[in-house]
């Protein structure tokens, strides 16, 4: 029999035979809500405060059944039951939980542009760990008469939890498709170029849904377009401008083979825009490596896209975030140690700061402890070499260990670096690179990391020759990318770390 204080989010309260209807008046108004016009802003609030409520619903749901099975023993009433201060309590956390476990999901990344078979199977699977997870942390406190009733309780739970929460996506993803499908939503794009490529994107994209809102040129002097002139924006050094004035979801990419030439170093200078960039995916291009997705029918390439899911994308996150918490709290002490012997060992700072180029390129300056001597900074720009004499004597035995990395973990807690990702370049040594591998703008579309499979299996590179035989490395890291992979890499660099083979 179940004993009252073994009721997971149950206890005695007042009476209110009407208690359990209080969340009735906001599923109302929010109906209402959404049933007026619907923008692109609100749809991820829209798939939020769907996905609280039908939660909310099923928990009510679910501990009536909880109290026809097993608390009616211990409760005179239903009411009693609903309304104790720990199923109150529940009524609120419980839905709260599934939306940090939806969240996880990456289901909210991206509300616009989902399929509704893979919005059956994220559900699907979502529910079903979330299910586990309440069955072991709150059903299975309780003891009921007879063991198949955790069953019957389980996949109740499962079941109604499913039902609602997918069909309340599907409404509003049915509801979204049918916009879309009818012309009233459309994706509004920029074309860059104006030559005959242009021209043949923007019938393509107006077939496919998309709205094009004009078209920008590459640069003052470019040929004869191919397109009306008054459809024509401004010129790509006008795009900022263009951007501010005139409604845009991404910019296409769409020119002629006498541009395809800088074509790389025009598609790194649209990055700060922070739109995704898109490209028709061609066999003379440079981003054969980069998985082609065909969108609305046309084969395009998202070059501001990485090949993480939405679900390791909020998981690598999280590992950042919480892994450089807990080292710059733990490891203080040792921060305090090296900042003594750095200060003793030499003149200067602790830390050497320096301007590096990271996600999208945007600049952020990175810190490390310094390992050189205070002058070896005015000598400009110079890679560091086995035996540089500028290197202090224990600097040399930070660089070794690599500790002289390790104030990195605030870059990693401010979000300018990952805990795994190619590592960040200074522009000087950028610009060099590309002349000879443009490909290397790839890597800006992961934020750069304290380590990288390219540091753990080639390390430090001391000319440029050097740095683009490491960028192999980085580009397979960047072509393979997965959680997994970033643990082997984390796992290889704490065996560097306690063998000294840093240098």
């Amino acid at each position: 029999m179940l004993r009252k204080q073994k009721v997971a989010f149950g206890t005695k309260a007042n009476k209110n035979k009407h208690g359990y209807f209080v969340f009735l008046p906001a599923y109302i108004i929010f109906a209402g809500i959404y049933g007026k016009c619907m923008n692109k802003r609100r749809q991820k609030v829209h798939y939020i405060l769907t996905d609280y409520m039908t939660a909310s619903v099923t928990w009510l749901l679910f501990n009536m059944l909880r109290y026809n099975e097993i608390a009616q023993y211990d409760f005179h009433s239903l009411d009693s039951f609903l309304l104790y201060p720990q199923v109150l309590k529940g009524q609120v956390l419980i839905p709260l939980f599934w939306l940090i476990l939806y969240f996880f999901s990456g289901y909210y990344n991206k509300p616009f542009g989902k399929s509704r078979i893979g919005e059956f199977f994220s559900t699907f699977i979502t529910v079903a760990i979330g299910a586990v997870v309440i069955f072991f942390t709150v059903l299975l406190n309780e003891l009921p008469s007879s063991f198949y009733i955790y069953y019957k309780l389980f996949f109740s739970l499962s079941l109604i939890q499913f039902v609602l929460t997918y069909t309340g996506r599907a409404f509003i993803t049915n509801y979204s498709l049918r916009k879309l499908w009818k012309g009233e939503w459309r994706e509004h794009a920029i074309i860059i170029g104006t030559g005959e490529n242009a021209r043949k994107m923007r019938e393509d994209l107006y077939e496919s849904g998309y709205s094009v809102v004009g078209f920008v040129k590459i640069n003052k002097d470019v040929a004869t377009p191919a397109v009306d002139t008054d459809e024509i924006l401004g010129t790509t050094e006008e795009l900022m401008e263009i951007l501010e004035k005139h409604k845009a979801d991404g910019l296409v990419v769409a020119i002629d083979d006498e541009n395809k030439s800088n074509a790389i170093q025009l598609l790194y200078s649209l990055y700060h825009y922070k739109k995704p960039i898109k490209i028709m995916a061609d066999k003379n291009n440079m981003f054969l490596n980069i998985k082609v997705k065909t969108i609305h029918d046309i084969p395009l390439i998202d070059v501001t896209e990485n090949n993480f899911s939405e679900f390791e994308k909020n998981i690598k996150w999280l590992m950042d975030k919480v892994v450089s918490f807990c080292v710059l709290v733990i490891l203080s002490p040792l921060y305090a140690y090296l900042s003594i012997r750095v200060k003793i060992d030499s003149k200067g700072p602790v830390f050497f700061s320096q301007e590096r180029i990271g996600y999208r390129g945007k600049p952020f300056t990175i810190y490390k402890f310094r390992t050189m001597y205070a002058n070896a900074a005015h000598q400009g720009p110079l890679l560091t070499a086995r035996e540089d004499k500028r290197i202090t004597p224990f600097g040399r035995f930070l660089r070794k260990y690599r500790l002289d990395e390790i104030p990195q973990f605030w870059n990693v807690l401010k979000g300018d670096m990952s805990l795994v990702g190619p590592r960040p370049e200074q522009r000087y040594f950028i610009d060099r690179i590309v002349q000879k591998a443009p490909y290397y703008y790839l890597l800006h579309n992961v934020r750069p990391g304290i380590t990288s499979w390219g540091m753990v299996k080639y390390g430090y590179a001391e000319t440029v020759d050097k740095m683009i035989e490491r960028l192999n490395y980085d580009i397979l890291y960047y072509e393979n990318m997965s959680l997994v992979l970033d643990i082997a890499i984390l796992t290889y660099t704490i065996k560097i770390v306690f063998t000294g083979k840093g240098v």
